[in-house]
């Protein structure tokens, strides 16, 4: 199930899009049309939604998700001969990824400027996973409401979403608008291919990268564009992926709370990610202690 729908911030109208995005819409007399969400497959067609599916459909699809109260279809060019009189709205156009995410963010309300957005990639999905789970508990520690974007468990806050992985543009375009809307200051995101389809981070901006593994240590910021080219997520010019380092490993060794070498370095990854968003390492340190003193 792939959509935009739950925590909708913005209408948009049919107008609007082929403004911005050059699409064909027929009739143009339907341009004050007011869609509500997006969907590119027929189970997740809502009343008011804008159906964008992701590969050619045929006539009795499109009379399908008219039945379940979508407003419009963008269909592609090859189908215009025989969509001459339409029986709704329909857009004519091959949408690139990066038009479907600006597309999917313009109507979820750009979810990921509301939200710290931190990203963790590795060569090891085990340890992805590990990492996400461990910078989840820490922003917990610091007292920040945490969404999370993982194979291995994707949530709001407690709540656990039902989504299926790996997730599309749609997919994170509605996580994230969930999240923002449930009260999240940060949303954490695993790369791996078993958690995101290629390109599904499109108009998703990341504040704060981290990596472990040899490619990340080897050469910062050839694996950043490695990971900007797989899932397409936008990144400050400025910024630098985070790792591991002598200080980080000195903060996590200061602690108890974890008692295996594993575990230490997941915390170290962690430290060194909410550093590079500004923490400073009293409140680390403070975290830390607190957490200590409470188990």
């Amino acid at each position: 199930m792939s959509s935009v729908s739950e925590a909708i911030a913005q209408r948009i109208t049919l107008g609007y899009v082929p403004e911005r995005y050059g699409f064909d819409l027929v009739p143009s007399f339907a341009s004050a049309v007011t869609v509500t969400s997006l969907a590119d497959d027929v189970d997740s067609v809502r009343p008011g939604a804008l159906f964008i599916p992701q590969s050619k459909i045929s006539q009795r699809v499109l009379a399908q998700v008219q039945e379940k109260g979508a407003y419009a279809a963008v269909l592609p060019h090859s189908m215009r001969p025989i969509m001459e009189s339409p029986q709704f709205p329909v857009m004519f156009a091959e949408p690139t990824d990066q038009q479907l995410g600006l597309l999917a963010s313009d109507i979820a309300g750009s979810p990921s400027n509301a939200l710290a957005v931190f990203a963790i990639g590795g060569e090891n999905k085990d340890d992805v996973w590990a990492n996400v789970i461990r910078l989840a508990d820490f922003l917990h520690m610091l007292g920040n409401p945490v969404g999370v974007i993982s194979a291995a468990g994707t949530t709001s806050l407690e709540r656990t979403m039902p989504v299926t992985h790996p997730l599309g543009i749609l997919d994170i375009q509605h996580i994230l608008s969930v999240c923002a809307e449930d009260g999240a200051a940060a949303a954490i995101i695993a790369l791996d291919d078993d958690t995101l389809r290629q390109g599904a981070l499109q108009s998703v901006q990341v504040d704060v990268l981290g990596a472990e593994g040899s490619e990340a240590h080897r050469d910062r910021k050839a694996y950043t564009e490695q990971l900007r080219n797989r899932y397409g997520f936008t990144l400050d010019r400025q910024a630098t992926m985070s790792i591991r380092d002598e200080e980080s490993d000195e903060l996590a060794s200061q602690t108890d709370l974890v008692h295996d070498t594993d575990s230490q370095r997941h915390l170290s990854l962690s430290i060194a990610m909410v550093m590079a968003a500004g923490v400073r390492k009293p409140n680390i340190r403070s975290a830390l202690r607190v957490s200590r003193e409470l188990r």
